[in-house]
Order: structure tokens, then C-alpha cells, then sequence
């Protein structure tokens, strides 16, 4: 076993936290991060965020609404096809969806990303791109 320290209201005590195998296991079962999960999260707050239903957007993707939910819940593995018609369902772009969840498995990581997003875009669209994108991509002057 191994002891961590405490202090209570200046007491201090020592508190079992098992051992340093045990933690390094338990630190790697936690970091693992699965796919299905995360997007399945991202795809349910950016509906709820917009308040609607679980039928109105599988209606509007042509989706089952059973699968639809076990999307959302990380229980099925959604095809790119399908997370396309979701996305599109949602009115949010595949590309910020995908942002959203590579950002999110980045922190669970503990991987830091840098924004890449192109000083030809920033100059063009302004500094914060993902509330208001573009419906439809917008040709660069050169």
C-alpha cells in the first residue's frame, strides 16, 4: 500500500491509495478514450443546445430514432454517411463537429492543440470562426 497525506483543519493524516502499480493502471484504463463516446456527446449537446427532440432530428436525417440514440449514447459506431445526415439534420458543418470532438479527446489525453486555423481565414472571416460558419465554402481572393 501506498500512503498519501492529508491535512484536515491543520491534521495531518495519512490516507491508503493502494499501490503504484495499481495507480498506474487505473491512470491508463482512465485515459482511454472511446470514439463512439465522445462523438455521441457532442452530437446530443449540440442538439440540445438548440432544443430539439431526439424525433425531430432523426426525422429530419432519416435516421431511426433508436439508432439515433444509441448514437447519441456511444452504443453504435455511426458511418460517416450517416454522421453527415446528422450533422446536416443539426445545421452544424461535419468539419465543427469533428473540431469539437477532436478537441474533447485532446483533453482527455492531455494533448494540447494548437488552433491551425489559416491567417488567410482569420484575416477573412474574422478572429472567432466557429460560432457563425459559412453555409457553403466561400472562394479565397488571391
Amino acid at each position: 500500500m501506498v500512503k498519501q497525506p492529508i491535512t484536515i483543519n491543520g491534521v495531518v493524516r495519512w490516507r491508503d491509495v493502494g499501490t503504484a502499480e495499481e495507480d498506474r493502471r487505473d491512470h491508463k484504463e482512465r485515459s482511454m478514450v472511446v470514439l463512439r463516446h465522445e462523438i455521441g456527446e457532442v452530437l446530443r449537446d449540440f442538439r440540445q443546445r438548440q432544443g430539439r427532440t431526439l424525433r425531430e432530428v432523426s426525422h429530419n436525417a432519416r435516421v431511426s430514432l433508436g439508432y439515433l440514440s444509441e448514437v447519441e449514447r456511444g452504443q453504435k459506431e455511426a458511418s460517416s454517411e450517416l454522421l453527415s445526415s446528422i450533422c446536416g439534420a443539426l445545421d452544424v458543418p461535419l468539419a465543427l463537429m469533428l473540431r469539437e470532438v477532436s478537441d474533447r479527446v485532446a483533453l482527455a489525453e492531455g494533448v494540447g492543440v494548437p488552433d491551425t486555423v489559416p491567417s488567410e481565414l482569420t484575416n477573412e472571416f474574422g478572429k472567432n470562426l466557429t460560432p457563425e460558419w459559412p453555409k457553403s465554402p466561400q472562394p479565397m481572393a488571391s
